[in-house]
């Protein structure tokens, strides 16, 4: 199994570095509105994997695995994942790729995370008002289910749109460069086969492995939090590895490897500054994970994967996400050299 999750590690990857979709440059262009890359390929993901998923599990051939919609967690925790996202760059699981191909303020940025999964580990017995009120795990299947036509026909046309906005969006953006579609379709494919109950049988997911290795390193293990996080996390930190690997090979493979620190987004807006990219890379990296776990989830694991569900505490945590994102990269990106 642990081979196979590698494999589906490499195989993210892959698919994010074929459209860049993992490089500072586009995900902070995103927060700037200077590049909607991400944007597109996560909408074709979700509109893709929302027909083959429900058609999946129709089937009998896997489960859904829906995240329970904390009100709290869920808001907050998406606007502080979305600042988080903006101010570094990254997403957890494009920090293991990024540094595979030689981004060192990745690097920084992932040493941010840990430490802000420890942080949250220690502080969440005080939050648990904040995270509430526990909504329920809901979506399209539990409110229109037991009627089969109606959810089929809506699932579609609700997927449908998801693909039809990543259109819009590109024509908007007046892009010729398609990659970011083959991305998002292969995305979606290989949510299917992760969904699979033959194969993993769960979502795939980055941000349970930050606050896992963390308290592991610190030995903050005798908690409620970390029996809850501990087989997930396993699962997280070789998938991660796996796109670590990809990072490495792929980046070598096309002659891309290059040990980076500014890149030229950052360079544009803040300076070529050195200890001011260490520094704000590791807070990025403390905001993202903490919003992220206060969310349950995070964009692999909460807007793809719970997109693709069409779970409604994911869809909410998206909008939520892309509010801190762009809130964030008005303000941070607000002053140029």
């Amino acid at each position: 199994m642990s081979t196979i999750i590698l494999v589906l590690g490499f195989l993210f990857g892959a698919i994010l570095q074929y459209a860049k979709l993992n490089r500072y440059n586009v995900i902070s262009g995103m927060a700037t509105l200077e590049n909607y890359a991400v944007a597109k390929a996560i909408a074709v993901a979700i509109g893709v994997g929302a027909i083959i998923i429900a058609i999946e599990i129709g089937l009998g051939f896997a489960t859904y695995h829906i995240k329970p919609f904390l009100l709290g967690g869920i808001a907050i925790g998406g606007i502080v994942f979305g600042a988080g996202m903006a101010i570094l760059g990254y997403c957890p699981g494009t920090l293991a790729i990024s540094l595979g191909e030689g981004s060192i303020d990745a690097l920084f940025g992932i040493a941010g995370a840990l430490f802000g999964g420890f942080v949250y580990t220690i502080l969440l017995p005080s939050m648990q008002n904040i995270l509430g009120p526990d909504l329920g795990s809901f979506s399209l299947y539990t409110l229109l289910g037991q009627h089969h036509f109606v959810f089929y026909l809506v699932d579609i046309i609700i997927g449908a749109s998801f693909v039809w906005s990543a259109f819009w969006l590109n024509k908007k953006e007046k892009a010729n460069n398609m990659k970011w579609l083959y991305s998002g379709i292969g995305l979606a494919l290989l949510n299917a086969v992760v969904f699979l109950s033959v194969g993993t049988n769960r979502i795939i997911g980055a941000s349970t492995a930050y606050p896992y290795v963390a308290d592991l390193i610190t030995g903050t293990t005798n908690n409620s939090y970390f029996p809850k996080v501990q087989g997930p996390g396993k699962w997280e930190v070789l998938f991660l590895t796996g796109a670590f690997i990809s990072g490495i090979v792929i980046s070598l493979f096309r002659k891309e490897f290059k040990i980076t620190l500014i890149h030229s987004n950052w360079e544009k807006y803040k300076g070529n500054s050195a200890a001011k990219r260490i520094i704000w890379s590791f807070i990025g990296g403390f905001i993202l994970i903490f919003g992220a776990r206060m969310a349950g989830g995070c964009t692999s694991g909460h807007i793809l994967s719970g997109g693709m569900q069409l779970a409604v505490s994911s869809l909410v945590f998206a909008v939520f996400v892309f509010g801190g994102l762009l809130i964030t990269g008005k303000y941070f990106y607000k002053y140029k050299n």
